[in-house]
């Protein structure tokens, strides 16, 4: 007898599995086929990215050996094709280079190209800070020192932990220097002198420039 009920329970699932399939096959059939065209997809995206990613790569090779060869306009030009359609990894890193081969001959325009760089914020906070240096680097001779102070206190504040920082503490205290500005000058000394991490040369440079400031008049 209880053979006979489980038999007739195997019968019963069996009905019951038969009327779900018949019932939502169709769902289960195109669930599998949207399962695999994901998976095709993802691969597929997956080798086009690394295409692009070796044709850009190959690209900047070449427009570094241009750079190279002492052709900075065709340096440039190459750099910013690149920067227009590569991936977002050299992306970055052409513009960088386009403005660097610029300013072999025109410096006020890279250091434009450099500003564009600091003012984009998808770019990232470190190739910003890199970009405003580098830009207050072009301009360091022609700046006024409130230029300069607007361009990169904020990165070489006595609390910021900019990776930049040291430099902008001694462009900010040379800019104060050239303009006659001994206070600030010996404000940017200081901070460059209290921070452990200034690295030796920069230290050594900020000690040889502090020796040439005229001495604190006595109160």
């Amino acid at each position: 007898m209880s053979e006979l009920f489980d038999e007739v329970d195997e019968e019963v699932r069996r009905e019951q599995f038969k009327k779900l399939w018949d019932k939502y096959s169709i769902y289960f059939v195109a669930l599998m086929v949207l399962v695999v065209a994901a998976a095709a997809g993802w691969q597929g995206y997956k080798y086009l990215e690394a295409k692009k990613a070796a044709e850009a790569g190959a690209a900047f090779e070449k427009a570094v050996e241009l750079s190279e060869q002492g052709k900075h306009a065709d340096a440039e030009k190459a750099f910013t094709e690149l920067a227009a359609k590569a991936p977002s990894g050299y992306r970055t890193l052409a513009r960088l280079r386009a403005a660097a081969e610029a300013a072999s001959g025109d410096p006020k325009a890279a250091a434009k190209m450099y500003d564009d760089i600091a003012a984009d914020r998808s770019v990232g906070g470190e190739w910003q800070d890199l970009a405003k240096i580098r830009a207050a680097g072009l301009l360091l001779d022609s700046a006024s020192y409130a230029d300069m102070q607007q361009r990169l206190e904020a990165s070489a504040a006595p609390k910021s932990k900019s990776t930049f920082r040291h430099s902008a503490r001694e462009m900010l205290a040379l800019s104060a220097w050239r303009n006659n500005d001994m206070t600030a000058a010996r404000k940017w000394l200081d901070a460059i002198d209290g921070d452990g991490e200034t690295p030796p040369g920069l230290r050594s440079r900020a000690e040889a420039l502090a020796a040439l400031l005229p001495p604190v008049a006595k109160s």
